[in-house]
C-alpha cells in the first residue's frame, strides 16, 4: 500500500478510542492524534509571536508540531479539530478537521443496504443539523465514521462491491443521490497546487539556510563588508530564482499532466442520458462513452461493449489495448485483478463499439475518482515521494552538524579573546558572531542544486524527461539495474519462426509458415485467439498477435451499425469479429472445411494468469469452439493429461534455449446454445486439448549489447527481469551479453509445501535438473566451477521465487546476489523482487516500456519508462529512445550532479575552514599584540 495508507478501524463495540489512536493497516502504519482548540493559548502565542518580531512563527514553521502542542489540548478524535498525523516514514503532519453541512433527508435516498455504513459517515448535531466531518491528507478524503470511532479514506464506502453490484448500478443514479456522493467524496480532480511566487519565495525564504544566510548578510552589512555581503546576497538571489523557476515549471507540468476536466454522458435512473462536468462524477455513476472515445477523467468498469485504450501516459505502453466487459458474479471488484475490464484515468479511449444504441459506444460505471483512481495514486507518489535515504544528503547533515560545533567552539573562543582584549560590547558581539557565520557555507544550498539543476536541463536536450530531479543525484550511485526483455532488451516485434502441432500421438512436423497448415483447430486458433481490433480498417493491437494473424492469412471483419446481420448468420450470437479464411486458399481446396469463424466472447490476456482465451462459432452457429493461447506451462497445465505428448517438455527446452519465443493452444468444444455473454472465464479455461505450439523469433536491439557491456566494464550489475521463459530469457542473456560465452548459468528451482510432499530446493546446471536440494548442492556446482576457472549466475522463474521468499528466506539473499535472470514473474513479483534487492542496501534501477513494469519502475531507486510520451507518470523518469542507451546516459549525468555539487560544497566547507582558522589566528595573534604593548 503507499504511503497514504488506509486506516483499519476498531470493530463496533469496542472502547472509544483514545486522544492517541495508532491506526494501522497489513502494509504501513499511520500514528493520528486529536487536539482541540485553547483559546487563552493561541491568544498567548500570538502575543509571543509580536514580541518576538515573528521568531515564533518561523519555529513553528519549521516545527508545525510545536505549533499544535503550544496552541492545543489532546483529545479524542472524535471532538478534535486538528490532527497530527505520523506517517509510515516517520514524518509529522498537522491537518484540519473540515466539517460540510449535509442536506436534510438526504440519507434516506441511498436505500437500506447502504443507509446503514452511509449514515456512519455523519455526527447529528442537534436536531436540525448533519455535520459531515472530514479531512484531507496529501489529496485523499478521510470521513469520520462514529460506528467505527476513526476517520477511514472515503474509499472504504465502495471497496467491497462485487462485480454484480456494479452491474446494479447501470440504470443510472439520481440527482439527489448523486449530489450526496458527492459531498462525500468531494470533486473529481487530481488537483496539483501550482503555488505563486510570493508563496514559494516566502516558503524558500524561510528555509533554515536562506535565514541563515539573511542573519550572514545582516551582521556583514554591519561591519562594513559592503562588498561581500552583496556578493552572498547576488549568488542567494540567483540560486532562489533558479529554484523557484525549476520547482513552478515543475508544478506547471505535473499540474498540466495530472488534471483533466471535460464534459462526459452519464445515465440517470430515469434513462435519460445527460452531459454534465467530469468534476461532478462520483462512485456509482453510469457513464456513457461514445463510438469515437474520450480522454477518460476516472477510473471506471467496463459493462457493455469493447474498447481500445491507449495507456501511454499511466503506463509508458505504446501499444494499444483492447478492454472487455467486467464478467458479471458475486466476486469482489479489484482494479489490479480486473485490468483488462477497467478504464484507468488518464488514459484515452480511442474506440468504442458494442455497447451503445445501434452498436456503437460502450457502457462504463465509475469505481474511483479524484486521487483515489490510478492515476491519482501515481500523481500523488510523485507529490509525496517517500523519503530518499541517499548518503549524500545524510553526510552532507552531518559535516554541518560538525562545522555547527567547531563555529561554536570558535565562538567562546573569540568572545573569550576578544574580552580580554578590552575590546567593546558592540564589536564583542560583531566579532563572535562573525565567527559562526565563516564557519558555515553561505552559499551551500545552491552549491547542492546547482549540479541537478543543470543536468535536468542536459537529459531534456538528449530526450529523457525527469519529474523527479533529486532522482538525478541518486543516478550516479546505481549499483544494479534491473531490464525487462520484450521490448526493452529486445525488438517490440517478433517474426513467426514456425508451427508445431501436437497430440496424444506426439508432435507433428514443424511447419515453417501457419498458412500452410491444414484447415483445423490448430489453424482456426492461430487466426481467432487475440484481441486484435480494427480502428477505421487498420488492425490494431499486441505486436506479437499482429503478426501471427497475418501469418495465418485470415481476415478480419467487425459489425457494423448494430451488427445484428452478422449476429444472425452466426445462430444469434453477439458478434464481436468474424475471421474469414483467405479466397484463394478454399479455391485451392475446393472446399468449405475452412470457413468465416466468429469471436463471441473474449478474455484478455492477463500477465497474473499467463493466457488468454476466446469462444468462437461457426457460420450458421451450428458448432462452437473455446481456445486457449498463454505460456506452455501454463496451457499444458489446463489441458486433459493424455492430450499433451509426452515429447513436450523436451521439445520446450529445445525450442527455448535457441531463444526463440514459444505460446502454446490448446481448444475444447462448446455447447453451441450456452450464453456466451455471461460464461464464465474458470468454465472456458479448463479441460481443454492441446493443440501444439508457436514458435517467433524476438531479436536482441542493437543498442542492448553495447550498453551492457558498458555497464559491465563500470562495474554495475544487470538483471534480467521477464514475463517469458526462463531458457529463452536466459539465451537473450548470454545475447546481449549479461552472461558471458564463458561463464554457466545454474538454475534453482524452489517448490512449496504441499500435501503429497515438503519443500525443496534444488540448483542445476540445466533446467529442470535433479540436483540433490540444500545447500551442499549449490555449494558443490560453485566449487566446482571455480575449480574450473568458470564464473557462474543463477536463474529463477517465478514460483520458484515465490517459493523461495516463504519456504527458505535464509537463501534469498544468497540467491538475490547471483542471479542475473527472473522469468515467468508477475508484475507484483518484479516490484518485491526491486524491494528485496533495494533491503541488501544495492541503489536499484528499473528499465521497463509497459504497464507490467509499472509497480518496479515506481519501487525502483530509479525508475526509467522507455515511451513515445514526453512525460509519463508510471516513473520519475521517461525516456523517448527505444532503447536503453539512455541508462549509462543517466548514470552519467547523475554522476556529473553529485560530482559537481559536492566539488563544490567541498571547496566552500574548505574555504570557510581556512578563513575561520586565520580569524581565530590573527585574534590570538591581536590578543598577544595588546598584552604584550601593555606589559
Amino acid at each position: 500500500m503507499d504511503r497514504r495508507g488506509s486506516v483499519v478501524e476498531p470493530q463496533s463495540g469496542l472502547p472509544s478510542p483514545s486522544p492517541r489512536d495508532p491506526l494501522l493497516s497489513p502494509d504501513s502504519h499511520m500514528d493520528v492524534q486529536g487536539y482541540k482548540w485553547v483559546r487563552c493559548r493561541v491568544w498567548l502565542c500570538r502575543l509571543v509571536a509580536v514580541l518576538s518580531l515573528g521568531l515564533l512563527l518561523i519555529v513553528f514553521h519549521w516545527r508545525p508540531r510545536l505549533s499544535v502542542l503550544a496552541r492545543c489540548c489532546s483529545c479524542p478524535l472524535a471532538l478534535a479539530d486538528i490532527l497530527l498525523i505520523r506517517d509510515a516514514f516517520g514524518q509529522q503532519h498537522v491537518v484540519e478537521v473540515l466539517t460540510e453541512e449535509m442536506e436534510d433527508g438526504s440519507m434516506e435516498l441511498l436505500g437500506e443496504l447502504e443507509v446503514t455504513e452511509w449514515r456512519d459517515t455523519v455526527q447529528l448535531y442537534k436536531e436540525e443539523k448533519t455535520l459531515l466531518r472530514y479531512y484531507l491528507f496529501e489529496g485523499l478524503r478521510y470521513v469520520w465514521m462514529d460506528r467505527k470511532g476513526a476517520f477511514c479514506r472515503v474509499s472504504v464506502l465502495n471497496e467491497d462491491w462485487t462485480c454484480k453490484d456494479l452491474y446494479g448500478f447501470q440504470k443510472g443514479l439520481s440527482h439527489m443521490e448523486q449530489s450526496l456522493r458527492r459531498r462525500i467524496y468531494g470533486p473529481n480532480l487530481i488537483d496539483v497546487p501550482v503555488k505563486p511566487y510570493i508563496k514559494l519565495l516566502f516558503e524558500e525564504v524561510l528555509n533554515p539556510f536562506y535565514v541563515f544566510q539573511f542573519f550572514s548578510i545582516t551582521l556583514w552589512m554591519i561591519d562594513n563588508y559592503y562588498l561581500y555581503a552583496l556578493c552572498i546576497l547576488f549568488i542567494s538571489i540567483f540560486s532562489i530564482s533558479i529554484s523557484l523557476y525549476e520547482t513552478r515549471k515543475q508544478s506547471i507540468t505535473l499540474h498540466n499532466m495530472a488534471r483533466l476536466v471535460t464534459n462526459v454522458t452519464i445515465r440517470r435512473n430515469s434513462g435519460a442520458e445527460e452531459c454534465v462536468s467530469s468534476v461532478d462524477l462520483v462512485p456509482g455513476d453510469c457513464l456513457i462513452i461514445p463510438q469515437e472515445g474520450l480522454l477518460l477523467p476516472c477510473d471506471a468498469a467496463l459493462l457493455a461493449g469493447e474498447c481500445l485504450v491507449n495507456e501511454s501516459m499511466l503506463t509508458g505502453e505504446s501499444v494499444p489495448v483492447l478492454k472487455t466487459p467486467l464478467p458479471a458474479g458475486e466476486g469482489k471488484y479489484s482494479s489490479e485483478t480486473e485490468r483488462r475490464h477497467t478504464l484507468f484515468c488518464g488514459t484515452q479511449l480511442i474506440q468504442a463499439k458494442g455497447g451503445g444504441p445501434g452498436g456503437g459506444g460502450a457502457v462504463a460505471v465509475v469505481t474511483s475518482t479524484g486521487f483515489f483512481t490510478a492515476k491519482g495514486n501515481l500523481v500523488s507518489s510523485i507529490l509525496y515521494p517517500q523519503p530518499i535515504n541517499f548518503r549524500f544528503y545524510q553526510d552532507a547533515i552531518k559535516f554541518l552538524l560538525v562545522l555547527g560545533v567547531v563555529a561554536c567552539l570558535g565562538t567562546i573562543y573569540s568572545f573569550v579573546v576578544l574580552y580580554r582584549s578590552n575590546a567593546t560590547w558592540v564589536e564583542l558581539v560583531i566579532r563572535s558572531l562573525d565567527i559562526v557565520t565563516i564557519a558555515v557555507p553561505p552559499a551551500l544550498p545552491a552549491a547542492i542544486t546547482t549540479g541537478t539543476i543543470y543536468a535536468q536541463r542536459r537529459l531534456k536536450k538528449q530526450g529523457v524527461f525527469c519529474i523527479s530531479p533529486p532522482r538525478i543525484n541518486v543516478c550516479g550511485k546505481v549499483s544494479l539495474f534491473c531490464f525487462d526483455k520484450t521490448g526493452t532488451l529486445t525488438e517490440e516485434g517478433l517474426d513467426v519462426w514456425g508451427v508445431m502441432e501436437g497430440g496424444p500421438a506426439g508432435f507433428s512436423e514443424l511447419v515453417p509458415e501457419p498458412r500452410l497448415l491444414p484447415p483445423g483447430p490448430m489453424l482456426s486458433g492461430l487466426a481467432c485467439c487475440h484481441t486484435v481490433t480494427l480502428l477505421q480498417g487498420q488492425p490494431l493491437g499486441d505486436p506479437l498477435e499482429l503478426r501471427m494473424v497475418e501469418s495465418t492469412g485470415w481476415t478480419q471483419q467487425e459489425p457494423e451499425g448494430d451488427g445484428k446481420v452478422l449476429d444472425a448468420a452466426f445462430g444469434g450470437h453477439k458478434v464481436l469479429a468474424v475471421m474469414r479464411p483467405p479466397t484463394q486458399q478454399l479455391e485451392a481446396q475446393g472446399t468449405s472445411t475452412s470457413e468465416a469463424v466468429a469471436i463471441v466472447q473474449r478474455f484478455p490476456f492477463s500477465s497474473a494468469l499467463q493466457r488468454m482465451s476466446v469462444v468462437t462459432v461457426a457460420q450458421g452457429g451450428h458448432s462452437a469452439l473455446a481456445f486457449i493461447k498463454g505460456s506452455p506451462e501454463m496451457v499444458a497445465s489446463l489441458c486433459r493429461a493424455e492430450t499433451v505428448p509426452s515429447q513436450f517438455p523436451s521439445k520446450l527446452r529445445s525450442f527455448s534455449s535457441e531463444g526463440l519465443r514459444v505460446l502454446a493452444l490448446a481448444y475444447k468444444p462448446v455447447d453451441r446454445n450456452t450464453d456466451f455473454r455471461t460464461i464464465e472465464r474458470q468454465e472456458v479455461e479448463k479441460d481443454m486439448h492441446f493443440l501444439g505450439l508457436l514458435m517467433m523469433k524476438n531479436l536482441v536491439k542493437p543498442e542492448s549489447p553495447r550498453v551492457i557491456n558498458i555497464l559491465r566494464m563500470a562495474h554495475l550489475r544487470s538483471v534480467m527481469v521477464t514475463g517469458d521463459n526462463i531458457l529463452t530469457a536466459v539465451n537473450v542473456a548470454k545475447s546481449c551479453g549479461m552472461v558471458g560465452s564463458d561463464e554457466k548459468v545454474i538454475f534453482v528451482n524452489a517448490t512449496p509445501h504441499t500435501a503429497q510432499s515438503m519443500p525443496t530446493l534444488r540448483f542445476s546446471l540445466e533446467e529442470g535438473g535433479t540436483t540433490a536440494s540444500g545447500q551442499s548442492s549449490v555449494e558443490v556446482i560453485t566449487w566446482g566451477l571455480y575449480q574450473g576457472g568458470f564464473g557462474y549466475h543463477l536463474a529463477i522463474n517465478g514460483k520458484s521465487f515465490a517459493a523461495l521468499c516463504d519456504y527458505f528466506p535464509e537463501y534469498l539473499p544468497k540467491v538475490l546476489m547471483r542471479a542475473t535472470v527472473f522469468a515467468r514473474m508477475t508484475p507484483d513479483q518484479k516490484t518485491q523482487l526491486v524491494k528485496e534487492l533495494q533491503k541488501l542496501n544495492y541503489r536499484v534501477g528499473m528499465c521497463g516500456d509497459g504497464a507490467n513494469d509499472c509497480g518496479a519502475l515506481r519501487a525502483a531507486d530509479v525508475g526509467v519508462s522507455l515511451s513515445e510520451a514526453e512525460a509519463s507518470v508510471a516513473s520519475p523518469f521517461t525516456s523517448k529512445t527505444e532503447d536503453i542507451s539512455c541508462v549509462p546516459l543517466l548514470i552519467k549525468e547523475g554522476r556529473c550532479s553529485l560530482v559537481t555539487s559536492f566539488s563544490l560544497f567541498r571547496y566552500m566547507a574548505l574555504y570557510s575552514l581556512i578563513q575561520f582558522c586565520s580569524v581565530l589566528i590573527l585574534y590570538t595573534i591581536s590578543h598577544w599584540n595588546v598584552t604584550c604593548c601593555c606589559v
